[in-house]
């Protein structure tokens, strides 16, 4: 799974001029499904999502996350996130899972966001969709499943 995690002011997410989905301030999720994750990997990168600290604090310093900010989650699944761009100049997008396997996925992201308490809205799964945000910051992490089993470093010394 890899989420492009964006702090933004507002950010709405609009199917044939329909607005399916919107938050003020908080994050907007792009969310990219691939072959092997499971619930488990869902439920792990919703944690790590809503505990990132990206809000400051009084002092200015990024020291709050979304669950203590308050802030929405606007999750817009984005399986193009995953292409493969090694050979020719045709994406591959291989590595996605398939659509009946990353919809119910997509889902348990945003369920398990609901269940840390967080406000959430959604895209529509496999729908063309215009994403509108206004990045705030402008603040854009990029998060793989791979960083969930990392070990921290151990400051030296």
């Amino acid at each position: 799974m890899r989420v492009v995690v964006q702090r933004v002011s507002r950010a709405a997410v609009r199917v044939d001029g329909e607005t399916v989905g919107a938050i003020g301030r908080g994050l907007l999720l792009l969310v990219a499904v691939a072959a092997g994750d499971t619930e488990e990997t869902a439920r792990r990168m919703a944690a790590k999502v809503s505990a990132l600290r990206l809000f400051a604090d009084a002092g200015g310093r990024f020291e709050r996350s979304l669950v203590e900010s308050g802030g929405g989650a606007l999750v817009v699944s984005q399986f193009t996130l995953l292409a493969d761009v090694r050979r020719g100049r045709r994406p591959s997008f291989t590595a996605a899972a398939a659509p009946e396997f990353a919809a119910p996925l997509v889902d348990a992201v945003a369920d398990a966001l609901r269940a840390e308490g967080v406000t959430v809205s959604t895209g529509r799964f496999g729908a063309m969709m215009d994403v509108e945000l206004v990045n705030d910051g402008p603040v854009t992490i990029v998060v793989d499943s791979a960083d969930l089993d990392r070990p921290r470093r151990q400051p030296s010394g």
